[in-house]
């Protein structure tokens, strides 16, 4: 049998050996460098792939244009190795250099070892994604990058599989397309990581996930971590057999045999590839020489022995042993590779370190110039003086230092009028915008796609319009968009064969197919990860979880990597994922959820849509549709066969964001709120008007964004109180509302009683419809919080009721 040594000798030149080596022994003198930088303070944190970069180099062999990658901040090494890494942007990122020439994959928004590649242009749109080598970008919490692995290797089996996808041709070729992931062995322990390996061997996708196996999870050995030590042992048993059942190939490779891990990396994507069959290889006998990360010394929990024997298994070492036995070069020329390499850090280092310098150097000159000249144009001179001096003694200034310093010095100069003073608050001004830019930019799309951008185009009735149940308008919606956009599908618990469970889908799977129509497992979190990966290329996918109770499963997948998707690139990608779920008003714990204040305060960079009726839902899935965003969208629970008109442009009229309606004008109160209580708030308005009372209702539609024109405020100009009600906890969705009217809309300034909060009871709500009544806010709850305020604002008029 020929051995890995002699196969791979004649697959690979001397030449492309050689440079695999230069390319290893860079990446690890960049890790060193970059440790020792953390502790001179030129950088706040570092974490790096050193022991790693052996195994990496063979994964880069067999990575083309149009793969995806879904790592871990790991694999510095296979960055460089496919080109999409230099040594001076590695350094940049350490250093958290904001220009995105600098840094492109996160513009100093990532700590370092997080890698993603601009599949955007400068305008936010889509580049041919076919010619480039991708890389998703990385997340910092342990496997979550598994979920958008899952979605990445769909949109292969997409595209090969859907012929109506054939002409999407800047992002797939036939869907060839391999999905590369990796993680540590500790991860492997995270419920997400078996969630994924169980959704990838059902769906049979081209997912590669490499196990880089060092041995421990931080200072926790493996035994602590997996059963019997060893993830490729306890998934053995998704190993595909003879029989033809399906499943995945498992590989097992030493993490320091060049040789041996080329051979394995060929095999194991050459059946990935043309098999579309998941493949995963345990990566075994990996070190990790400079320990966790800069945080501490790894010398604290490992003994002796197993420090000695990583220093002998180094991959770098044993790669410099095989070169020089096998007489691919010799001492001297593996010499010499090593020292231009680390000659190549040092000046990367030193350049990168030298342009992340300067461009704050520039900035800190300007503002103590700007200091000086005031300190001789006021009588602050002592309390300037000392504020400059302090800032002219930072050794390693950032661009907080001289703003802070000039805000400190306007402090005493408040009563000055002079030129020098107008220039240094300009000064100011203009370091807020960049650094707005720098900072804070790129949330939501900032692209001509943007969801806020899409024309209002109104829903249109004809004499003749039917009324139907309110499904029945959802399903009309989704028909029209899968007919009109092939990119579109839906995937979901239920959704598929049966029409999901409300039946909004009903018979589209037998008109579209399964491709399209999908049914999923119960897995909330991969369902999200399945959207994302295959947005990312270029699809148009609606990940519905059944309902919003059990979002909980996914959030964190929304939060980390959805959400923050264009903000952690600075516009370098994009995923315009529809999360489509169902909540609010029905009965019991865990079917009439409402943790508004939960989804608000942890998806910020997704659009939240809370429309009253199927109606306004489908004119949001018509709006999301048209730009390249992502949004979750809660329908109510309790809405599907209630009666609506049916539209009859039902797929062109769509429903814009943060603009509120208003279902009823009034003069004596606001009552604000949305979703499944604006039939409650209706029904409350109705009966306060027997008692004198003129209430204006208004359902803010969507959540996120809020009100963009401040007509909540223009309604309290009017009536001058207010009331916010809907079906979170107290301080959840109420809470927020009223933040965003009264404190950033300033309607405080209008009020002449204190604005009111009605929210539902503190815990979730209890079975049956006494269950809905006292644990949620109903008719004459509302009823009486309106008339308390009146009864405040005038006792004569409306004496107390109780």
């Amino acid at each position: 049998m020929q051995t890995a040594e002699a196969s791979i000798s004649q697959k690979i030149s001397t030449q492309e050996i050689l440079n695999d080596y230069r390319i290893a022994w860079e990446s690890r003198q960049a890790s060193l460098t970059g440790r020792k930088e953390v502790f001179m303070g030129k950088a706040k944190f570092g974490i790096f792939g050193d022991g790693k970069e052996v195994p990496q180099l063979a994964m880069a062999k067999y990575f083309k244009e149009g793969d995806f990658r879904s790592g871990y901040y790991r694999d510095q090494t296979f960055m460089f190795a496919i080109g999409e890494l230099t040594l001076q942007e590695y350094f940049a990122q350490l250093y958290a250099h904001t220009d995105l020439e600098a840094d492109p994959s996160t513009a100093g928004r990532s700590m370092n070892g997080h890698f993603g590649t601009r599949s955007l242009d400068d305008e936010g749109k889509w580049k041919n994604l076919t010619e480039i080598k991708n890389s998703s970008a990385d997340i910092s919490p342990t496997a979550g990058q598994m979920p958008r692995l899952v979605g990445l290797a769909y949109a292969s089996k997409l595209y090969r599989e859907n012929p109506i996808l054939q002409d999407e041709k800047q992002f797939s070729v036939n869907g060839n397309e391999v999905a590369f992931g990796t993680i540590g062995n500790a991860s492997t322990s995270e419920g997400v990581f078996f969630e994924a390996i169980n959704a990838a061997g059902v769906l049979q996708v081209p997912m590669l996930v490499s196990v880089w196996d060092d041995g421990y999870g931080i200072s926790v050995p493996a035994e602590y971590q997996t059963t019997k030590g060893s993830i490729s042992e306890i998934l053995a048993g998704f190993q595909r057999n003879a029989k033809g059942e399906q499943g995945y190939e498992i590989f097992k490779v030493k993490g320091w045999d060049y040789a041996a891990l080329c051979e394995t990396y060929e095999a194991a994507v050459q059946v990935c590839r043309e098999e579309h069959v998941p493949v995963l290889i345990h990566v075994e006998e990996v070190t990790q020489p400079q320990g966790h990360s800069t945080s501490g010394s790894h010398e604290r929990y490992k003994s002796k022995e197993r420090l000695a024997w990583e220093a002998e298994y180094d991959c770098i070492k044993k790669m410099r042993e095989w070169i020089i036995e096998s007489n691919i070069a010799t001492a001297e020329e593996v010499d010499k590779i090593e020292a231009e390499a680390k000659e190549a850090v040092r000046v990367a280092r030193s350049n990168a370190w030298n342009a992340f310098a300067l461009s704050i150097k520039a900035d800190q000159d300007e503002a103590l110039r700007l200091m000086d000249n005031l300190s001789a144009a006021c009588p602050h001179i002592t309390q300037i003086a000392t504020i400059a001096e302090e800032l002219r003694k930072v050794s390693t200034p950032i661009r907080s230092d001289a703003v802070r310093a000039v805000r400190k010095v306007l402090r005493y100069v408040r009563h000055e009028r002079n030129q020098a003073k107008r220039e240094l608050v300009e000064w100011h001004e203009q370091q807020l915008g960049e650094n707005a830019d720098r900072f804070n930019s790129y949330l939501y799309s900032q692209s001509d796609e943007s969801a806020l951008l899409v024309e209002e185009v109104p829903a249109e009735y004809q004499e003749d319009s039917p009324v139907v149940d309110g499904r029945e308008v959802l399903k009309a919606c989704f028909d029209a968009m899968l007919e009109r956009d092939p990119r579109v599908f839906a995937l979901g618990e239920d959704v598929g064969y049966i029409g999901d469970v409300n039946q909004a889908f009903a018979g589209l799977q037998e008109k579209y197919g399964k491709l399209r129509v999908t049914d999923t497992g119960i897995r909330e979190c991969t369902i999200i990860g399945q959207g994302i990966g295959a947005a990312l290329r270029g699809l148009r996918p609606i990940s519905e979880i059944q309902y919003l109770d059990y979002l909980l499963y996914g959030i964190q997948i929304m939060s980390d990597d959805l959400a923050s998707l264009q903000y952690r690139t600075k516009g370098g990608q994009k995923a315009p994922v529809i999360v489509r779920t169902r909540g609010h008003r029905l009965e019991g714990i865990w079917h009439s959820g409402s943790p508004i204040g939960m989804i608000l305060h942890s998806i910020r960079g997704m659009h939240v849509l809370v429309p009253r009726n199927m109606t306004q839902a489908a004119g949001f899935y018509n709006t999301m549709l048209k730009s390249d965003e992502p949004a979750l969208i809660i329908e109510c629970l309790n809405g599907y066969r209630l009666k609506e008109r049916l539209p009859s442009n039902i797929a062109e009229f769509t429903v814009p964001l943060g603009k509120p309606e208003v279902l009823q004008e009034g003069s004596d109160v606001t009552m604000v709120t949305y979703g499944s209580m604006c039939r409650i708030v209706m029904e409350a308005a109705k009966q306060l008007e027997e008692f004198g009372i003129s209430v204006e209702v208004i359902d803010v539609q969507t959540l996120l964004p809020f009100d963009l024109e401040h007509s909540i405020t223009d309604s309290i100009r009017k009536t001058n109180r207010v009331l916010f009600t809907d079906e979170d906890v107290p301080g959840g969705g109420t809470a927020f509302m009223m933040q965003q009217v009264v404190d950033e809309q300033e309607a405080w300034r209008y009020l002449d009683s204190k604005p009111v909060c009605l929210a539902a009871q503190a815990h979730r709500p209890a079975y049956s419809s006494d269950g809905d009544y006292f644990s949620k806010p109903n008719t004459e709850d509302v009823f009486e919080a309106v008339y308390a305020i009146m009864h405040e604002a005038d006792p004569e008029a409306f004496p107390a009721l109780f």
